[in-house]
């Protein structure tokens, strides 16, 4: 995949695959170790440990439609390239936790991608989870939260057109201020 905010979506996909209640994404950069890390985690139905061995093999798969899982071992792979790290935590019944460290200068870093895109869509196509996102970046920090954005809403559906466009452009917004002019390819 070419953009972290793709990596993201497929991780954030096996977490409501997952049952997950809760997916938290949390993107920081830090200038001094010259890192982005991405971690996604949830509350989902989480992996033993036979399964979390194996979760980076691309032929170990929990579905049945088709015996390859490419989402986990590309995310790795592009973590690697990049110079930077990538680990997965799961606890049966507990949810998991995947962490993603690119090198930020890197020349094989993928670009961010559109991450507003992703939140806002996963907010609108899956109202009963709470997706939240944070990004870090020096003292600055942005936060979105689904299950305030639909509590503000009220009756008025996160998944109503003008709301999805608001929320992809708010959360634009954020990631414009947190890390315009850190990552090469968001501009200010």
């Amino acid at each position: 995949m070419r953009e972290i905010a793709l990596h993201i979506l497929d991780i954030m996909q096996n977490s409501v695959a997952a049952g997950a209640g809760r997916i938290g994404v949390s993107i920081t950069a830090d200038d001094g170790a010259g890192m982005i890390t991405a971690v996604i985690e949830d509350n989902g139905c989480g992996m033993d440990e036979e399964m979390l061995k194996r979760v980076t093999d691309p032929f170990t798969t929990t579905r049945t439609t088709r015996k390859v899982g490419l989402g986990i071992p590309l995310l790795k792979s592009s973590c690697m390239m990049s110079g930077g790290s990538f680990d997965i935590t799961s606890q049966k019944g507990c949810g998991t936790r995947v962490t993603a460290v690119f090198g930020k200068d890197h020349i094989d870093r993928p670009v961010l991608g559109d991450l507003a895109g992703v939140i806002a869509d996963m907010s609108a196509a899956f109202p009963e989870i709470d997706i939240r996102l944070e990004l870090k970046h020096r003292d600055k920090c942005f936060t979105y939260s689904s299950a305030d954005a639909g509590r503000i809403l009220g009756e008025v559906p996160v998944s109503e057109p003008a709301v999805v466009k608001w929320l992809k452009e708010y959360i634009d917004e954020g990631v414009k201020h947190i890390f315009g002019g850190v990552l090469n390819e968001i501009v200010g």
